[in-house]
């Protein structure tokens, strides 16, 4: 006797990069190697960056979506959006996206970020890549790490999915501790990812809880 169940459907990702795509390179490798049930159907730079490069590498097809080439921030990120739907895209994911957006209510908690230290510590604008990892070795902090939060309208305010810490070594300088945190990340990221799959996150009055049971 046969299953006639179907294989849950991947979930359906979008990308968001700045930079050198290093977060989206791992997630792909992730997906390639079985270890996330996804597949990547949109990648969106808002500059030209080598992220474009690795996307194409990878043999995803990124878009470049320059804020100059829209009247306001409301247009913006509402062309974003439109896009993501068109796509039937099930989670947005930023990857180093350095862009300020707008997240409509559709998108409320479907959109997610990582930030390389231990939310509310050392986050907000202006604070993300080497000006983090700085300000924690200058601050001498014995630990830092990485959280993934889903994202709201203000920087690094989202609930909190999951963090994890790395420790701050006495010799440590922002390219040693970046490393470090970036290790944690590669974990990090697709875990929430893969509970965000396996509808195992709650949110409630801005915290997360994640079940035990699958729903």
């Amino acid at each position: 006797m046969t299953n006639s169940s179907s294989p849950p459907v991947p979930l359906r990702l979008a990308v968001l990069i700045s930079g050198g795509g290093t977060t989206l390179v791992n997630l792909q490798q992730q997906i390639l190697d079985g270890q996330l049930h996804a597949t990547v159907v949109s990648v969106v730079a808002n500059r030209t960056c080598r992220g474009i490069d690795r996307a194409q590498e990878l043999g995803l097809e990124p878009e470049l979506f320059l804020r100059k080439s829209f009247p306001s921030l409301e247009t913006y990120s509402a062309a974003l959006f439109e896009r993501f739907r068109e796509r039937q895209v099930d989670l947005v994911v930023l990857g180093g996206f350095l862009a300020r957006i707008l997240i409509p209510d559709d998108f409320e908690n479907r959109v997610m970020n990582i930030h390389p230290a231990l939310i509310p510590a050392f986050c907000g604008q202006g604070m993300y890549g080497h000006h983090v990892h700085e300000a924690v070795i200058a601050r001498g902090c014995k630990v830092s790490g990485c959280t993934v939060h889903f994202c709201d309208n203000n920087y690094d305010e989202g609930p909190i999915i999951l963090q994890r810490t790395v420790p701050v070594l006495d010799n440590d300088d922002a390219d040693s501790l970046a490393a470090r945190v970036f290790e944690a990340e590669c974990q990090a990221y697709p875990e929430a990812i893969r509970l965000f799959a396996e509808r195992r996150l709650k949110v409630t009055n801005g915290r997360v809880t994640v079940l035990n049971d699958l729903p």
